[in-house]
């Protein structure tokens, strides 16, 4: 029988949140079909650190504080892809025989975590860690960036061709958009993940992951799933390439050569649509 207490009564006993705020916050996260922890935090009732604490208390394991700057043996990063470990939000600790330390943000959802013994022949050693140290300490020890969250309207243009990419650069920028670049998929899905910038602008075809690839990429994880991507592709589509690249998710789409205008007011419609989003702004 479960005998775990449950994460409200933990934040309730520990003076963090009254139960009348507990019972209206568990009502929204029916109502929106998300984690109640994650609920709590969204709305901004607790931090990472006191979500990360009840639900070492509630799994009975240790919290890692401090994760970005605990040493890390280069080999750990081997076993883990960086974008399965932005995905389910785990980060390997340490490694001794066949145990692995291994830092979660959601303790509750072992998937990755059991793929990961079963692959290695390992038995994991649950940590928790706050969402907010995972992901710094996945910039920092797998791509070797500060991770970043822009203070004015940023755009990433995502384009191999670097003339192109210039252009459509200097067009955000005198219309009031701060510009980073990227020259193929991997980059961009790379500084997505540390940047975090407010709107992608990506080329179709590109060198190592195409515009698709990288739109699947960043809708795999949860901190970027929400960011609108343009697509800019060579030709017209066709009406049934327009519904495969809205079904897959993308936001808009633009054809080369690109107007000024048409791009300028895409990317305005990208920042007004989304600016309700927690990461905007």
């Amino acid at each position: 029988m479960d005998q775990r207490k449950k994460l409200g009564e933990i934040f309730v006993a520990n003076g963090i949140i009254t139960t009348k705020t507990k019972e209206r916050v568990l009502l929204r996260a029916q109502a929106r079909t998300k984690r109640f922890g994650a609920m709590l935090e969204e709305m901004e009732l607790i931090t990472g650190d006191e979500l990360a604490e009840a639900l070492a208390i509630q799994y009975r394991c240790k919290v890692i504080r401090n994760l970005p700057d605990q040493p890390i043996q280069s080999e750990l990063l081997k076993l883990i892809p960086v974008g399965v470990a932005m995905q389910n939000m785990i980060f390997p600790l340490k490694r001794e025989e066949n145990m692995l330390a291994l830092a979660m943000a959601d303790p509750t959802d072992t998937r990755a975590a059991d793929n990961l013994a079963a692959d290695n022949g390992l038995k994991i050693v649950p940590f928790v860690a706050s969402r907010k140290d995972i992901h710094a300490a996945i910039c920092i020890h797998y791509l070797g960036q500060q991770p970043t969250s822009p203070k004015d309207k940023t755009v990433l243009v995502v384009e191999d061709d670097k003339t192109i990419q210039a252009i459509l650069g200097d067009i955000l920028r005198k219309n009031g958009y701060q510009v980073t670049a990227a020259t193929d998929g991997m980059e961009a899905f790379k500084t997505v993940i540390a940047q975090r910038p407010h709107v992608v602008l990506t080329d179709k075809e590109m060198p190592k992951l195409d515009g698709y690839g990288l739109l699947g990429a960043l809708k795999n994880i949860p901190e970027t799933r929400d960011i609108p991507v343009i697509m800019v592709t060579g030709k017209a589509m066709n009406a049934e390439e327009e519904a495969k690249a809205f079904e897959k998710g993308f936001f808009d789409y633009i054809t080369k050569p690109v107007n000024d205008v048409t791009l300028v007011a895409r990317v305005k419609r990208a920042f007004q649509v989304y600016s309700h989003q927690p990461w905007m702004f």
